[in-house]
Parts: C-alpha cells; structure tokens; sequence
C-alpha cells in the first residue's frame, strides 16, 4: 500500500494542518462544529456532512428516506446505519420502507 505525501494546509480561520487529498474541509473547523447532542452527533463528520448536505438535519427528515437513499449520499457509509437506525427507533420512528 502506498502513501500519499501529505502536504500543510491553512484554513481561512488560520489552523494548520496536513491532507493528503484535494478534499478542502479542515479538521480542526469540522471538530468545532461537531453537535455536542443530538444524532447528527453519534456520526462521523463525512456522514454529518452527507445528511447536513442533503438538507437532513432531522430525525423527523431523516424517516422520510430509505436506507438504500441515505447510502447513496457522498460520504455516507454502512457502518453510520446502525447508529441512525438506533437514534430513529429512540423517536419511534423508522426509515422509510
């Protein structure tokens, strides 16, 4: 396996830091912005960022698409399903079918 080299970054509000991809999202700003509660704070930040993106902010909007649907959002994966499926039941609620 290969690694790619990694190259220092500095975001707009001045944090340094290191990526290897042309993604432009820094860590540092995306830790600040991580929910304390709520389910969007049981998530990854690629999968935070797939649900936010695509206007899900909810567990009321979340229910309103299929597991297969919330998949196919860029940076959503498997293993945040579980977690979301946990949080819907904890509200009585489901994906839709």
């Amino acid at each position: 396996m290969t690694t790619s080299k990694k190259n220092l970054r500095t975001c707009d509000k001045g944090h340094k830091y290191y990526k290897s991809s042309d993604c432009p999202t820094c860590p540092v700003c995306e830790q600040e912005r991580k929910p304390d509660t709520g389910f969007l704070s049981l998530l990854s930040a690629p999968a935070r960022r797939a649900l936010e993106n695509n206007g899900v902010t909810s567990l009321q909007q979340l229910s309103t698409y299929s597991e297969k649907e919330i998949l196919k959002f860029h940076g959503m994966g498997p293993a945040s399903l579980p977690k979301l499926r946990a949080a819907l039941e904890t509200d009585g609620l489901s994906f839709k079918g």
